[in-house]
């Protein structure tokens, strides 16, 4: 039988479910049983036990297995490329081989042939081999290449300490390098499969004896590379060079962009280069318009909190705040409001440190503070501009706020941002600033806290038991969640075995009632503010994960480490 009709057989997916599949197969290529994962109708675990009986192999999920390095030098990597196939391991004379199609004689015999072993083939996924390919035999094979081509006509390893070279003949050294084809490669690769994987920065972090790539995916870092130390220097020039810095600098922070196209997809970069006691230390800021909604309904509010924000901005004066740490999404979220009220009859102006996307109809300003651009100078001149509505990066110093506060108070709308951990702290923040607690009072319309909490991998969610015991450690009641199912993502290709896939917004939304600008007045602490608005009805970012967490789209850990009780 074919696949589809076993999948439907065994009640897997539905007859429109295979007609989808195999519409988009026919429209995309690939194979039924990856086109079937990618739609969410299977996942990997069920496609890889249907597909071990189909061909009567084992199956086996590659996101569990940690292959040695002496194994995957047994199949050559043109061989395994291919043939789309990984081996495994070796016991004695016989190789175990996971294979798209362990019935391919001609890969079986061209294995047997080129290694000398018996092969045992056991079935995969074709996402997870090529996943694996890419990770054990391409990056590899272009780290080797590049290696071989620094080490021809490289200096003894033996150095003289305190003999420094020429800074004249050190840079042409390091130019020829840079100009290399595999170093070039080199960075396009790390870059192009940071943007694959949607990664939204690239670390490249030189230590001691050893350099280190790192990609932030949904807000945490992992390795994915470690290219030989003596390639730092070279790789960071390649990077200086695409993003306009200047390379010979090397004692200072430096800020650069580049634009990039991948697949025909533009691409900005931010760079940002730091010196530390092991040489530079390079952040790249992946900016994929295409990867990001700036639609105010997609970013995870509730009804009742979007109803609240939109009444908010689409007011004739007054502030808006957005709250929280860095990379909570801040600035996603303000740029999303602003394309909410950017019609042809207001004027809109940006005061931005930096610009990360552009938008169209509204007039954006990249701050310089170097030459005297700063946020409270910008804000002065705006008022200049015959402006309805300004939009302030952050607001980090008592000029700023006093200025965006006498622009409120003149008319405009003025959006902005603060780093503060809850809705309720930003009164206390502008406070300690300095901002007079009446004016603080009689501008403010919204306060919204913010965080980003991961969802959990739909290809490999599984339902998991929590007990009452470890709820009630973590401060929850088990009474609240006798009815509630717990789940987790067990770990796939497409998730990248940690279980989570995408982000969604979780927020906190104050609105300024009577009392709780009496309380500003009155210099009120954090916690009291905080009380009097919970009993007003406001759902703090806790209560707002937990609600999430009862609809199974995220983990009970998640909810823990991005939220506090308080």
């Amino acid at each position: 039988m074919k696949l589809g009709e076993i999948l439907v057989k065994e009640k897997l997916i539905t007859e429109g479910q295979l007609d989808e599949a195999l519409e988009e197969q026919n429209t995309r290529g690939g194979r039924l049983g990856t086109n079937l994962v990618k739609l969410g109708f299977v996942s990997e675990k069920q496609l890889i036990s249907v597909l071990s009986k189909q061909h009567n192999v084992p199956g086996i999920d590659l996101n569990t297995v940690d292959i040695d390095e002496e194994v995957l030098k047994i199949v050559p990597a043109n061989v395994a490329t291919k043939y789309e196939l990984i081996p495994i391991s070796r016991v004695g004379k016989m190789l175990t081989v996971a294979m798209v199609n362990p019935d391919d004689i001609f890969a079986l015999e061209d294995i047997k042939f080129s290694t000398g072993f018996e092969v045992q083939p056991v079935i995969a996924c074709e996402n997870s081999i090529r996943i694996a390919l890419e990770k054990y035999y391409e990056g590899q094979d272009l780290l080797q290449e590049v290696e071989k081509e620094l080490e021809t006509g490289m200096e003894d390893d033996i150095e003289i300490v305190g003999e420094e070279k020429k800074e004249e003949e050190e840079m042409s050294d390091l130019a020829s390098q840079v100009e290399s084809g595999p170093i070039v490669r080199l960075v396009n690769t790390i870059i192009t499969n940071g943007v694959d994987v949607g990664a939204s920065d690239i670390h490249i972090e030189p230590y001691d004896k050893e350099l280190r790539v790192r990609f932030r995916v949904d807000g945490i870092l992992r390795e994915v590379m470690k290219p030989p130390r003596k390639m730092h220097k070279a790789i960071v020039s390649r990077v200086k060079i695409m993003a306009k810095m200047r390379i010979a600098e090397k004692r200072l922070p430096q800020d650069g962009r580049m634009k990039i196209k991948i697949k025909g997809k533009p691409i900005d970069l931010r760079v940002a280069s730091m010196p530390t006691i092991y040489g530079e230390k390079m952040a790249l800021r992946i900016l994929d318009r295409s990867a990001i909604s700036f639609n105010l309904e997609d970013l995870g509010f509730e009804s009742g909190q979007l109803d609240l924000f939109i009444n908010a901005i689409r007011m004739p004066f007054g502030i808006v705040l957005v709250t929280g740490p860095t990379g909570c999404g801040k600035t996603t979220t303000l740029y999303a409001a602003l394309e909410k009220i950017n019609t042809m009859d207001v004027n809109i102006t940006t005061a931005e440190d930096p610009v990360e996307y552009s938008l169209v109809g509204v007039n954006q300003v990249q701050m310089r503070e170097a030459v005297g651009l700063t946020f409270a100078s910008a804000l002065r001149s705006y008022l200049r501009q015959d402006p309805n509505i300004i939009m302030v990066g952050e607001i980090r110093d008592r000029e700023t706020a006093e200025i965006a506060i006498r622009a409120s108070l003149t008319g405009h709308l003025v959006l902005s941002t603060v780093h503060t951990n809850t809705a309720a702290a930003t009164i206390t923040r502008l406070i300690n600033m300095g901002v007079e607690p009446f004016l603080l009072a009689s501008t403010l319309n919204i306060v919204v806290s913010e965080r980003l909490l991961r969802k959990v991998c739909v290809n490999c969610v599984e339902e998991v038991n929590i007990s009452n015991d470890y709820l009630k450690r973590v401060g929850l009641d088990p009474e609240e969640f006798q009815d509630v199912k717990f789940y987790k993502g067990a770990g796939c290709s497409i998730c990248n075995g940690s279980g989570y896939k995408g982000r969604m917004g979780l927020f906190e939304v104050m609105t300024l009632s009577p009392e709780t600008r009496e309380l500003i007045l009155e210099r009120s602490s954090t916690d009291k503010i905080q009380d009097v608005i919970v009993k007003q009805g406001m759902k703090t970012l806790r209560d707002m994960a937990i609600e999430k967490l009862k609809r199974g789209t995220t983990t009970l850990e998640e909810v823990l480490r991005e939220t506090t009780i308080k």
